[in-house]
C-alpha cells in the first residue's frame, strides 16, 4: 500500500511503499474492531456509582403509623423504598465494567483500525518528528501543510519534551507513542500523521 511521505517540516512530500501493511477481505477484523472498541470504552467507566439501601439510609426503625385502621398502606419503617427519604431499591452499586479481550483479537482489531483508516487516505507518513524548540507555531505550521481539518493523532517512537511542549496548545491534536496507540485512538481521529520508524513498530505489534 502507498502512502504520502512528507519530511520534517511538511514541505514536500512523495509516495512510499510499505509491502508488509496490513490488507483486510471483506468483513474479516470488523467484529474484533467493535469488540476491541467497546472493551477499550467499558474499561474507562470508573463504575463507582453507588445508592443506599434501606440498610443503609439514616432514620429511626419505628413503625411510621399502626399496621391498621388508618385507610392507608403497612409501612414497617420510615426507611422504605416507597417513603420520602427511604432507601433506593435497586439502586447502582460500585462495579468493575473492565472487559478482557485476548491477544490475538486485538492484534486482528489493529490491523483492521489501520486498514480502515488507509483505505479512507487518513494516514500520512513523516521522516521524523523534529521540534527544535517548544514553539505551538512549529507544529502547527506542520498540521496546515499534511492534516489542515479534523482531529489528528500524531504517531512517533518518541517524543522530545520540546515536541510535547508545542503540541499540548493544540486542541484538535492528540500525541501518543507507537508503542501505547490501540485500535480506539486509531478509529477515533480524522487523520493519522506516523512517523516511518512508528509505523516499523506498530505493523510489527499488528503481526
Amino acid at each position: 500500500m502507498k502512502f504520502k511521505l512528507y519530511n520534517t517540516t511538511g514541505d514536500s512530500s512523495q509516495e512510499k511503499e510499505v509491502s508488509d501493511f496490513p490488507v483486510l477481505e471483506g468483513e474479516r477484523g470488523i467484529p474484533a474492531l467493535r469488540q476491541v472498541v467497546l472493551a477499550h470504552q467499558a474499561n474507562a467507566r470508573q463504575g463507582n456509582a453507588s445508592t443506599k439501601t434501606r440498610a443503609e439510609v439514616s432514620g429511626t426503625g419505628k413503625k411510621a403509623f399502626r399496621q391498621k385502621g388508618t385507610g392507608m398502606a403497612r409501612r414497617g419503617n420510615r426507611r422504605t423504598p416507597i417513603m420520602r427519604g427511604g432507601g433506593v431499591a435497586f439502586g447502582p452499586k460500585p462495579r468493575d465494567y473492565s472487559q478482557q479481550i485476548n491477544q490475538r483479537i486485538r492484534r486482528l482489531a489493529l490491523q483492521r483500525a489501520l486498514y480502515e483508516q488507509a483505505s479512507k487516505g487518513a494516514i500520512d507518513l513523516i521522516e521524523d518528528w523534529v521540534v527544535a524548540e517548544p514553539k505551538t507555531r512549529i507544529v502547527s505550521g506542520i498540521l496546515s501543510k499534511v492534516a489542515p481539518q479534523g482531529k489528528v493523532l500524531m504517531l512517533g517512537e518518541e517524543f522530545s519534551e520540546d515536541a510535547l511542549l508545542a503540541c499540548r496548545n493544540i486542541p484538535r491534536l492528540s500525541v501518543t507513542r507507537s508503542s501505547d496507540v490501540n485500535a480506539l485512538d486509531l478509529v477515533h481521529h480524522d487523520r493519522i500523521i506516523i512517523s516511518e520508524k512508528a509505523l516499523e513498530q506498530i505493523l510489527e505489534r499488528a503481526k
